[in-house]
């Protein structure tokens, strides 16, 4: 990492980042160029492993890139302010951002019911809802195992 000084290394300033993010990205290799994606997810955390959880359709060339590849990379942000800084001329973006890579596991039977019950808790709009669970079987969900994790944070001055 080039600005030492963003990087974010406690890994529970990491799930706090990680907590504030409502979209994920994935990026999947698709020939020359990368196939990314924006995504709900929940995530789990077990010591220090971290398992995200995603959803979608059984076909498609996500779905068909997950499957043929079975690894991805992933990037979550906020961001917070652009400053302009009168005394140097200059500009910066004030964020925080979490990235890594992943291997892909596609989920069945409880463990599937289970992933999809942790993205719905994670979300206050859809904590409690009753949703039609007939349709799981009919739905992708897939975990993302951690294999690499970084984190930057550029803050606002004080």
């Amino acid at each position: 990492m080039r600005r030492k000084e963003r990087e974010v290394t406690d890994f529970n300033s990491i799930l706090e980042i990680i907590d504030e993010c409502r979209i994920m990205r994935i990026g999947l290799a698709d020939g020359d160029f990368p196939y990314i994606v924006p995504l709900n997810f929940a995530y789990t955390v077990s010591g220090k492993q971290l398992d995200f959880y995603i959803h979608g359709a059984l076909s498609g060339r996500k779905y068909e890139l997950m499957k043929r590849c079975g690894k991805c990379s992933f990037e979550m942000d906020i961001p917070l302010a652009i400053d302009c800084i009168a005394e140097k001329r200059d500009v910066t973006m004030r964020y925080k951002s979490v990235m890594g890579t992943a291997e892909i596991t596609f989920l069945e039977g409880v463990e599937k019911q289970d992933a999809i019950d942790i993205i719905m808790n994670r979300y206050k709009e859809t904590r409690g809802f009753d949703y039609n669970r007939k349709t799981v079987a009919a739905t992708m969900v897939a975990r993302l195992t951690a294999t690499t994790l970084s984190a930057k944070a550029n803050l606002p001055k004080v």
